[in-house]
């Protein structure tokens, strides 16, 4: 499916203010992983309160043990501390890398900003290489974008 014609089911889910926004956000996650051939896990992470790490609040796709990252370490945690979005092509290239998965092979992160400030990202990785393309990014930023609305 094409990502342009998610998002009204993104904004469908993110506007059920019946539902917590934990449980908003993991079906985003599983829209996303279950839509996107070369989305094979989507998470959110957010800041810890004032503590220097992120919490895993919501995901789709297997398990993982990274429910807390510190920043700087790994992809999440340099974009914790860059601000920037960062695309790994290879993730066996990075020296920084948390493996996760032995599966994954590609990574982008894209940090989640509210007032200016960068409360968390949404992270997601897949087993192809150089998977992740400039519209996938430009996507996942107003995916974000939506989010950070009804965290307000």
């Amino acid at each position: 499916m094409a990502l342009e014609q998610l998002k009204p089911e993104i904004e469908k889910i993110l506007n059920q203010e019946q539902l917590d926004v934990n449980h908003r956000l993991t079906e985003v996650c599983t829209l996303l992983e279950q839509n996107e051939d070369h989305y094979d896990w989507v998470g959110f992470y957010f800041k810890n309160g004032d503590k220097r790490e992120l919490i895993l609040r919501a995901f789709a796709g297997e398990p993982t043990d990274h429910t807390i990252i510190p920043f700087g370490k790994g992809i999440c945690g340099q974009v914790a501390e860059s601000n920037q979005n960062f695309v790994v092509e290879d993730v066996s290239a990075q020296d920084n890398y948390i493996a996760c998965n032995i599966h994954v092979k590609s990574e982008v992160v894209i940090p989640l900003f509210l007032n200016g400030e960068n409360i968390g990202q949404i992270d997601i990785d897949s087993h192809t290489k150089n998977a992740f393309s400039k519209t996938d990014e430009e996507f996942l930023t107003w995916v974000n974008q939506q989010v950070s609305e009804i965290l307000k």
